[in-house]
Formats: structure tokens, C-alpha cells, sequence
């Protein structure tokens, strides 16, 4: 990617409000941490200041609304891509893309909405135990086997169709899982730590 494009994925991270160090940001974009130092000395010269929290669990904060032009996939362009003419394998293949589309869409506008109160705290614990790679032990509830206890190592939070959802790799089926937060009866971010 550009220096302009990665510059601006680098602010579109930072306006999440969330903390990211010089190694997270170099990481996701694929520079090296001199590069995050200068976009956030070019961002400085243009008006745009990132505050920078010092100390083993420092980073980069934006603590400015800064607005960007936002790219969206309207439900136009959803009926659009369902109405081209076209044979029917390809139309298949393009619902199905388009319903990803969509799917990801909504779940990004949902993303910014406020989490069930019941599942804030499980949210809110899983999120850190994401950012410092430590190792979660949950009471999960399926309706066929009741409730168990599970270690797990949460890679990522994501929204389903109908609630949230943590994938994680699960030391007990020893398998990559995800589990919906509302069935997480309680959970304890341990102090070990997964890689």
C-alpha cells in the first residue's frame, strides 16, 4: 500500500479510541515502527495529534474527532450486484459474496453500537485478554451438555447474525471454537499467556 493509504488505515485505527503500540500498527500495516513514528510527525504537521503514552504498556491514542470519508456498501449496491444479468453458477457465487458483503457491513455498523449490559463485562475482559495475549477461563452453557469449564485463548470478537462471539482456540477441544458471550456464564482473565 501507498505511504498516504497506510497513513490513513493508521488513522482509521486510531479513531477507534483504542491503544495501539508503535509494533501493533507496524504489524497490521506491514511497515516498519520508524514509518508509524513519521506518519504520526506528518499527522502533527497537519494538525492531526496522537497522543503517545509512554511506558511498557504505551502507545498511540487519538484524542480528536478527525473525519474521514467513509466507504460504505449501500443496500443499493447490494441490488445491484443481485440483479446483474448473468449465468446462474456466477449468480450464486455473486449472492453469496454480496450477502458476505452485507454480513460484514452490518456487522461493523453494529460494532459501534452499544453491547447487551450483560455481555459488556464478558466484552470488555475478553477485548483485554485479546490485546495481551493471556489465556481466559470461561463456564460456557450449550443446551446438550449444560455448563463446562474452558480454557481458552481468544483471538478475535465478532458479531453473528444474532449475538456476539469470541473465536478462540479452546484447550479442551483443542480446536479453534467460537463462543457466543451470552452463553459465557463467567469468566477470569488468567495471568498465563498464549502465543
Amino acid at each position: 500500500m501507498s505511504k498516504l493509504g497506510n497513513a490513513i488505515s493508521m488513522l482509521n485505527l486510531l479513531s477507534t479510541g483504542k491503544k495501539y503500540s508503535v509494533s501493533e500498527l507496524a504489524s497490521i500495516l506491514e511497515v516498519s515502527e520508524r514509518m508509524i513514528r513519521l506518519y504520526k510527525e506528518d499527522f502533527e504537521k497537519a494538525g492531526i495529534y496522537i497522543d503517545t503514552i509512554y511506558g511498557p504498556t504505551g502507545g498511540y491514542v487519538l484524542n480528536q474527532t478527525v473525519k474521514l470519508p467513509e466507504r460504505r456498501f449501500s443496500s443499493s449496491d447490494y441490488k445491484f450486484l443481485l440483479n446483474l444479468d448473468l449465468k446462474d453458477d456466477d449468480r450464486e457465487r455473486v449472492q453469496e459474496i454480496a450477502n458476505k458483503i452485507r454480513d460484514i457491513y452490518i456487522a461493523a455498523k453494529i460494532e459501534k453500537k452499544d453491547i447487551f449490559a450483560g455481555e459488556k463485562d464478558t466484552y470488555n475482559k475478553l477485548s483485554r485478554a485479546i490485546k495481551e495475549s493471556k489465556k481466559v477461563k470461561i463456564k460456557y452453557y450449550t443446551s446438550g451438555k449444560g455448563e463446562s469449564e474452558r480454557i481458552i485463548h481468544p483471538l478475535d470478537l465478532f458479531y453473528t447474525s444474532s449475538s456476539w462471539a469470541v473465536a478462540a482456540y479452546c484447550e479442551l477441544r483443542g480446536d479453534l471454537r467460537h463462543f457466543e458471550l451470552k452463553r459465557i456464564s463467567s469468566i477470569e482473565i488468567m495471568s498465563e499467556y498464549f502465543n
